[in-house]
């Protein structure tokens, strides 16, 4: 007769992912990270209140770290396996988070660009589609892993994505929204040789993902992609195979 027993060690069960907010009111429509209908699968969030994305961008989380940490170790102890933000421009806490967590830590979409580069042919490269070009600069892409010159372009110079979100405003054009995300890509296009793949930054830019594909033709790679791999490595899917003496949060043997 088989043994089925259940173990202990955290609160919340059945959602492995947690996301550290940015303490925003903007619209966070669907595609979104901090909206949770985006995600095919349960996850946890924490608002770190007094970190709003004027702080981040413009002033590099300065002052932040210890809410940040702080958030992110309620999390942990909440039941989360693995965290993400909800802000491109927060990989640069990404050892610190990882190290002070001691679980998996993915930051910022940022973090693909060595990997789609990987998979594309000789001559071609990444460029990276941001909430604010003239802010992310050697320091983000070092801490993501990527290369120091990867081509950056960003949609400052529009009419709606990044005044919204960075001035924290409460009505959302989400045409024009992604009308900048376009004009932006096509700026790179023009301005870099070369690009056979796009990463957008902005973890608030997935919703437009799929309208940057279509009018360019490359593939394009979000906080999406970037947070749905991550998950399956927490959670890889059930092809209805036992699992015989293996409980959520890790392994232990069979009495």
């Amino acid at each position: 007769m088989s043994v089925r027993r259940a173990y202990g060690g955290k609160t919340v069960y059945g959602a492995r992912l947690g996301v550290l907010v940015l303490d925003t009111q903007f619209p966070r429509i669907p595609g979104d990270v901090a909206n949770a209908s985006t995600w095919p699968f349960p996850v946890l969030f924490r608002v770190v209140r007094g970190a709003s994305v004027r702080k981040i961008v413009h002033e590099h989380g300065r002052g932040l770290s210890q809410s940040i940490l702080d958030a992110a170790s309620e999390l942990v102890m909440d039941g989360a396996d693995g965290l993400t933000t909800t802000g491109g421009f927060m990989g640069v806490f990404q050892k610190e988070l990882a190290a002070h967590c001691q679980v998996p830590v993915a930051t910022s979409s940022v973090m693909q660009v060595p990997w789609v580069q990987s998979l594309l042919p000789p001559g071609k490269r990444v460029g990276v589609v941001t909430m604010h070009g003239k802010q992310l600069d050697a320091r983000h892409l070092i801490a993501c892993g990527a290369p120091p010159d990867t081509p950056v372009v960003g949609t400052e110079d529009g009419t709606s994505i990044t005044r919204v979100v960075v001035g924290n405003e409460v009505e959302y054009d989400v045409a024009a929204a992604e009308s900048d995300v376009l004009r932006a890509a096509e700026e790179m296009m023009k301005r870099h040789d070369g690009i056979g793949a796009l990463v957008l930054e902005c973890h608030n830019m997935a919703p437009y993902a799929r309208v940057v594909q279509m009018t360019f033709g490359i593939p394009v790679y979000d906080v999406y992609s970037f947070i749905t791999w991550f998950h399956a490595g927490l959670s890889p899917r059930d092809f209805g195979y036992p699992a015989s003496g293996v409980h959520e949060r890790g392994w232990r043997e069979r009495i």
